[in-house]
């Protein structure tokens, strides 16, 4: 199920990187006050100039996509993330900001400054494909996408490739699990009881099996599944076992080789 789920994002994203490359041919010989995407220098210091400006100029709302490629520099790449997120603040009052990450590239401590903020940026995370895009008002878009002849950093206002892009972010959006202060799972105990009873529910063992496992009653065991559920926005045992999956909280699964058979102990 979740590898039909990305590979549907894969191909909308490759629909939005399709229509982008198109849009660049069309508009190459406008001028410059007729042009609907610009592209912009891929110095990181223009990058930034170009995502401040029009974060400046929000006045509705800042619709964030975080998913770029691994860094080959990882400490790099969470400095330069502070960096991006600290441009947020300079966003008008009342402008209402949504961020969409990965698990990867998840700051915990961004996160947690949210609780209680003035204007909290609400933070989501999913599983999905490269890209950084920043989506103002619905009308301007800033994206940096990777292709074929390298990566391009483009500010669009093609209203076709904006509806492509803002139902790629919605659909992702709608299905992604809230990133919270209770979705953040502090605490070593905390979070391998969290584990354990995800893991129990997506092996489908009986509550009465998995609370004598975890040496609690079975009222509590449920007690603690219903509070697994709440955390990460979940209806049903079924949904959160998925969104402890995109949010890559549940442990590989292990080799049936390496799998005692039914009813033999391990040796």
């Amino acid at each position: 199920m979740l590898d039909r789920r990305e590979d549907k994002l894969e191909l909308a994203l490759l629909e939005v990187q399709a229509l982008i490359e198109s849009s660049v041919a069309i508009h190459r010989d406008h001028t410059v006050q007729e042009q609907l995407i610009a592209s912009v220098d891929g110095e990181y210091g223009t990058v930034l100039d170009t995502a401040q400006n029009l974060i400046n100029g929000a006045t509705r709302s800042i619709d964030i996509v975080h998913a770029r490629p691994p860094s080959a520099s990882d400490q790099a790449a969470r400095h330069s993330d502070r960096v991006e997120r600290d441009l947020l603040r300079s966003a008008a009052l009342g402008v209402a900001i949504r961020l969409l990450t990965t698990p990867a590239l998840l700051d915990n401590e961004f996160a947690r400054e949210q609780f209680g903020s003035e204007r909290p940026v609400e933070v989501r995370v999913a599983r999905m494909p490269p890209l950084q895009a920043i989506i103002i008002d619905g009308g301007a878009a800033f994206v940096v996408t990777e292709s074929a002849v390298g990566r391009r950093a483009s500010v669009i206002r093609v209203p076709e490739v904006l509806r492509t892009l803002q139902a790629f972010f919605q659909s992702v959006w709608s299905d992604a699990a809230p990133a919270g202060e209770n979705t953040v799972f502090d605490g070593r105990d905390r979070a391998a009881l969290v584990q354990r009873i995800l893991t129990a529910l997506g092996s489908g063992v009986t509550d009465e099996i998995a609370a004598r496992e975890n040496a609690v009653s079975v009222r509590t065991y449920r007690r603690y599944v219903a509070e697994v559920m709440a955390l990460l926005g979940a209806s049903s045992r079924f949904q959160a076992g998925v969104r402890a999956a995109e949010l890559g909280l549940l442990p590989p699964p292990h080799s049936s080789a390496s799998r005692p058979p039914p009813g033999r102990p391990n040796r």
